[in-house]
């Protein structure tokens, strides 16, 4: 019987292709893929009208009663205010009223003011900021091109989103992993900003160009002996003071749960790029792998999103467990890890049919949350006795 695909969900807008800072670890600016530079800097209106359509389209296909929408870049706060209320104005109307359309705008925060923020109320957009800890963390490599750190515009964001008329449109931080810096000094760095979640993001890297402090074939786990104390202290307040995702889909997948991203488990990809020129491509992530990567070769006008969803290598990242390398199918933890994230498993020679670069500390951080989990399930199931 033939296996039916999984509809998109979950469509990046890539409306702006440039961006205002120079972080060192870009993958749309610093990796293998360098398509950005033949991109208008803009997307303009009318190919947003038609993305917009086909959005609405795709819904309608599949009977989906909800959409998530991804305003990203670069950075996507260099459209500008009135930009961005046309193009709200647009994606709104295009898709089903009985469509919910979840939009949020990731951003560095640095063009954050009161007359965006306006805008973004007007149609119900909620704002995600980059922030990878204190000042010494954050501007090792969120910086400008001159090399000034971003930190203290980012505080100033961070402040305006966190008062009381902003504060419900504040979606999360996301955070870089460098092991460089001290973990737990950075989770409470983020803390302080009271964010109702954190995404703690591996560097983006692979196999023939690996992440710093990853050397293929070295059984180190730099990045879970990062993780890990920040798991711990997360996992044993007695509160939870915010979500950090990474360690709750482990936790739910590892209890049977259906993963909620990519990164984790085997849930199939529903993600769809679509770039400023109108292109589709995959995750954007995979910028990191070769030149051309993401590429489909498809655009919104093409035709409907279900041409995308026919192409090889969207048809491969739905596969599941038969998707995986042979070393991750024998592997422990593999419903769980999923064989990390796709882009990660990428070695020129033999695609993306190899584990994470990160394997091993997927694997140490992983068997560490099983242990913690089991261990209180046990517990919980002794009392209960």
């Amino acid at each position: 019987m033939e296996r039916r695909s999984e509809p998109f969900q979950q469509f990046i807008l890539k409306v702006v292709s440039r961006c205002n800072l120079s972080c060192d670890y870009c993958y749309v600016y610093e990796m293998a893929d360098q398509s950005w530079r033949q991109r208008p800097t803009v997307m303009a209106l009318d190919v947003l009208a038609v993305a917009a359509h086909r959005i609405g389209e795709h819904a309608n296909t599949h009977g989906l009663r909800a959409v998530r929408v991804i305003l990203h870049g670069g950075e996507p706060m260099l459209a500008g205010p009135e930009w961005l209320g046309e193009a709200l104005t647009i994606l709104r109307a295009a898709v089903p009223r009985r469509v919910s359309v979840n939009v949020t705008v990731q951003t560095n925060g640095l063009l954050l003011d009161d007359e965006i923020l306006a805008v973004l109320h007007r149609h119900r957009v909620r704002v995600g900021i980059s922030l990878d800890g204190p000042a010494a963390a954050h501007d090792r490599h969120r910086t400008y091109a001159s090399g000034r750190g971003s930190h203290a515009q980012v505080m100033a964001a961070l402040a305006l989103l966190g008062n009381e008329r902003h504060r419900g449109l504040f979606a999360g931080l996301l955070c870089v992993v460098d092991p460089a810096n001290d973990p737990l000094a950075v989770y409470e760095e983020l803390l302080r900003h009271a964010p109702p979640a954190v995404d703690f993001m591996l560097p983006h890297g692979t196999w023939s160009a690996p992440p710093p402090g990853r050397t293929p074939g070295d059984p180190g786990t730099p990045y879970a002996d990062w993780l890990i104390p920040v798991f711990d202290r997360w996992y044993e307040a007695p509160r939870r003071p915010t979500d950090v995702r990474l360690f709750s889909e482990i936790i739910h997948v590892l209890l049977g749960g259906r993963s909620g991203t990519e990164d984790i488990g085997l849930t199939p990809s529903s993600v769809l790029v679509i770039e400023t020129d109108g292109a589709l491509e995959q995750v954007d992530a995979l910028k990191a792998a070769y030149p051309g990567a993401p590429a489909t070769g498809l655009t919104v006008a093409d035709g409907p999103f279900d041409l995308a969803l026919g192409h090889p290598a969207v048809v491969a990242r739905q596969q599941g467990v038969a998707g995986l390398s042979a070393e991750c199918r024998r592997c422990e933890i593999r419903d769980v890890c999923g064989g990390g994230y796709y882009p990660h498993r990428y070695r020129a020679g033999s695609g993306f049919a190899n584990p994470s670069v990160y394997c091993p500390d997927l694997l140490a951080l992983i068997r560490h949350i099983r242990r913690r989990v089991h261990a209180d399930l046990a517990r919980l199931s002794r009392q209960v006795e």
